[in-house]
């Protein structure tokens, strides 16, 4: 069965919509305060804040806004059954859902589920690393807002991307501005006190997407930027050729 004819509403038939606890390599930060509160209020300040004072802000208001125009040149170039990863508070999961497009969004943050199924939009509490609805059969899958950066390890993660879009899919991923390609341990902190427990991160700038895309068996197709931010589309690199004496 084809991935469009597998998912209703955007959501395999055996997996329902609802909140469930986070699994393997679920940060608690995520799933706790100062993030919940941030996300039941819609605004900040929030942060990302590693050890040696290196800060993030996180921009809150607009994740819990509508999408806007650099996030509608993201949505426009989706096809098939789409799975958002990291959809935090779901305004690219209820666009889509809007437009009556297969969608589904995964966090591992109970308040950012709640706050998109509230919205309208269908969605998972789960890690991308535990077993996903339709793996191997989504035509798109986004790490938009830094998720390129889940897990802190971005070859891991593109790895188990690839496994979980069908052959064909393509993978739409926002970098940084700047040409970067960071590991750290950050906390969620609002600056006022509230601080999360401390869990790995990545960020990366184009160069270096390009550069770990390629070692995970990506090729990138298109990369454009609006409103200052910067997006890349990946597809599966296709198999080289056969040297003599492989079968």
């Amino acid at each position: 069965m084809s991935a469009a004819g597998s998912i209703r509403n955007g959501v395999a038939p055996d997996a329902p919509v609802r909140e469930r606890p986070g699994g393997r390599g679920t940060p608690s930060s995520w799933r706790a305060d100062p993030y919940t509160r941030a996300l039941r209020a819609g605004r900040g300040p929030l942060f990302l804040r590693g050890a040696d004072g290196w800060t993030l802000p996180l921009e809150v208001e607009r994740w819990c806004a509508d999408a806007d125009a650099a996030d509608r040149t993201v949505l426009t170039r989706c096809h098939g059954p789409v799975l958002d990863i990291g959809c935090g508070p779901g305004r690219l999961v209820v666009a889509l859902a809007v437009l009556g497009r297969p969608i589904l969004g995964i966090d591992v943050s109970h308040a950012a589920v709640a706050r998109t199924v509230g919205a309208g939009g269908p969605a998972l509490c789960r890690s991308v690393f535990e077993p996903l609805p339709g793996e191997g059969r989504w035509g798109t899958a986004l790490l938009i807002d830094g998720n390129i950066g889940i897990g802190g390890d971005p070859r891991t993660l593109l790895t188990r991307v690839g496994r979980v879009l069908a052959p064909d899919g393509l993978l739409l991923v926002e970098v940084a501005p700047e040409d970067i390609d960071v590991r750290v341990r950050v906390r969620v902190d609002d600056g006022r006190g509230g601080v999360g427990t401390d869990f790995p991160w990545a960020r990366l700038g184009a160069p270096a997407l390009l550069r770990h895309a390629r070692a995970a068996g990506w090729t990138a197709v298109e990369s454009w930027s609006a409103l200052d931010r910067a997006f890349m589309a990946l597809r599966r690199s296709p198999p080289g050729p056969r040297t003599a004496g492989e079968r």
